[in-house]
């Protein structure tokens, strides 16, 4: 995958959004997908002012740029854009969605197990290890 200045700074910026590292957003494998989306959400004008916003205080983005970002965090954590017509960009970006990878789940339904699977208690190796453990 060729990386542009674009996706570059999409991803710089997406880190800034969502607290996950370059490596994470890449190995999602759907950068390139989500800056599309965003693209044709925003519009290349609006996407390129928040680009521009990057790494300044996100709380000092006026009030479009700042929609801007919170659609684009919601799109990172659950795969999909919320506005004006809501829409799940693909089953693939529902599973990759951080809102599973930061409760260290898999997204329902997505998971080796079948329906039902998610009754069960998890193995003690997929539990988080508490804070200072090894």
């Amino acid at each position: 995958m060729q990386t542009t200045d674009e996706t570059a700074d999409f991803t710089v910026l997406s880190q800034e959004l969502t607290g996950f590292d370059a490596a994470t957003l890449r190995g999602t494998g759907l950068t390139e997908t989500y800056l599309a989306v965003a693209t044709e959400q925003l519009g290349r004008d609006r996407l390129a002012r928040l680009l521009e916003a990057r790494g300044g205080p996100l709380g000092e983005l006026d009030d479009d740029l700042s929609g801007a970002a919170r659609a684009l965090t919601l799109l990172w954590y659950t795969g999909s854009w919320p506005e004006p017509s809501p829409f799940v960009v693909s089953a693939r970006a529902y599973a990759e969605g951080l809102v599973w990878k930061a409760a260290g789940l898999a997204a329902p339904a997505t998971a080796p197990g079948g329906y039902g699977s998610w009754a069960a208690a998890p193995s003690p190796s997929r539990l988080p290890s508490p804070a200072g453990s090894l």
